[in-house]
């Protein structure tokens, strides 16, 4: 179903019982919700499920003027209202998971307990300085452009060679979004300025990250763990970037031992 998000319609769905706790998730740039499926299955098992996509991927609508972390975080609590949801869990990786941040910051009553997986809370100038460079590929080339460095960082090499019909679907889902949307992100996340501010987190945190992350590594994440009061953290053994996909099970479980009532 389509609800209407701040910017405009948020293409959404909701799996699992009736009556159980919601956790929402929130994909990655270039990913769409279809990135949760490995974990839908056991989410379900205890949690109502609502997934959505992000602005300008999937089937959401892509805004024209530009944007804010701030606006993804507006977004985010639309999907909610949308769906009666006064407090939910919430899960987001690497764009997801800064917009978890923002939310569990800007509306702490929103979030019973947050999962941010393989994101970043600032924009160092390298970060800047990549998503620059990024954006100049896909205006000229779209996103085949990039794909094939995105799923490099994605998903180790050993992952690749092994799952090549894993990485097949990857690909597609990349594909299937909007250059404009996915470039709109990217000038997004050149705002983020999180990292100040996460010592006034008071929602149970965890923080998951892939051992060979490299948009977030590891020691990156760890920080952003010791800065937030009471957080945990999780490192996913031989997974990259997107560490739900590269390591599904580990992932799932770190999910499942979190977030079961």
């Amino acid at each position: 179903m389509k609800v209407a998000g701040a910017g405009g319609t948020i293409q959404c769905r909701v799996d699992g019982p009736e009556g159980a706790p919601w956790v929402v998730l929130s994909n990655s740039l270039g990913a769409s919700m279809a990135m949760w499926d490995p974990q839908v299955p056991a989410l379900t098992a205890t949690h109502r499920v609502l997934r959505y996509d992000t602005r300008g991927h999937g089937g959401s609508a892509t805004v024209a003027d530009p944007f804010t972390i701030a606006d993804l975080v507006a977004d985010a609590v639309a999907v909610m209202d949308a769906h009666g949801v006064e407090r939910a869990d919430f899960v987001g990786l690497s764009m997801g998971g800064m917009t978890g941040l923002g939310l569990a910051l800007a509306h702490p009553h929103r979030v019973r307990r947050l999962v941010c997986a393989d994101a970043r809370a600032d924009a160092p100038e390298a970060f800047r300085a990549n998503w620059d460079a990024r954006i100049a590929k896909v205006t000229e080339g779209g996103l085949a452009a990039i794909v094939d460095t995105t799923l490099e960082g994605w998903l180790t090499a050993d992952f690749r060679a092994a799952h090549p019909d894993v990485v097949a679907q990857v690909r597609t889902m990349v594909l299937g979004n909007d250059p404009a949307g996915y470039a709109a992100c990217c000038a997004a996340l050149k705002t983020l300025d999180y990292f100040k501010d996460l010592g006034c987190i008071t929602v149970p945190t965890l923080y998951v990250c892939g051992e060979h992350d490299k948009g977030a590594a590891p020691d990156v994440m760890r920080a952003m763990a010791q800065a937030t009061p009471g957080a945990e953290f999780v490192l996913i053994p031989d997974a990259a970037h997107v560490a739900n996909l590269n390591a599904p099970e580990a992932f799932t479980a770190a999910l499942r031992a979190y977030l079961t009532p």
